[in-house]
């Protein structure tokens, strides 16, 4: 059996396979910390509970044969004034993939809307550095011990977090003043 959608092909028996495999490695070692197990628009995936996520991050990254060695993404939801929001109001999701076994799949984990934190994969993927600081100055979500945690993409005077649906809306630019009297060549 074939099938084809835009994120990867199942052929008989390789991403299928890899699917199971994960599947069934997340259900023996950490079935109490997956709180659901979903295919959305032909990708895998689980909602964790928080707590566990960088444990699940961690063991993924140590099975040789899952091979899940590249954190494409961390990106985060918003769910305020939405039925979701009951679950928690933000949900950070992890975009995870096995180049070897061309396979990606979602990790998913829910926060409260008051002081939301999650344990930092920065020293589990380097390029998480970037990632958690971006989520982290839009949205407001802290990764505990990230090693600099410090706004990536709004300016220093900007106070909150831009993407949070309670986020006031502006019609001005915010202005960027490090370099205000000294802009980079580029713009001379």
């Amino acid at each position: 059996m074939t099938e084809t959608n835009d994120q990867h092909i199942v052929n008989s028996g390789t991403s299928l396979d890899i699917d199971a495999r994960i599947r069934q490695f997340l259900i023996e070692q950490f079935g109490d910390a997956i709180l659901k197990d979903e295919v959305f628009r032909g990708d895998r995936q689980y909602t964790v509970k928080a707590e566990k996520l960088y444990s699940i991050c961690r063991a993924l990254q140590d099975n040789d044969s899952l091979d899940v060695r590249w954190l494409a993404d961390i990106t985060c939801v918003d769910w305020l004034g939405h039925p979701e929001e009951e679950h928690g109001r933000f949900e950070v999701v992890y975009n995870l993939c096995s180049l070897s076994h061309k396979y990606r799949f979602f990790l998913m984990a829910r926060l409260p809307g008051d002081n939301p934190r999650i344990q930092s994969v920065v020293d589990l993927w380097h390029g998480a550095n970037w990632l958690e600081r971006e989520v982290w100055d839009l949205f407001g979500i802290r990764f505990e011990g990230h090693p600099e945690l410090t706004k990536i993409l709004t300016p220093d005077e900007l106070e909150g977090h831009p993407l949070r649906k309670d986020f006031p809306l502006t019609y001005e630019q915010p202005k960027f003043s490090w370099n205000l009297n000294e802009p980079p060549e580029i713009v001379k």
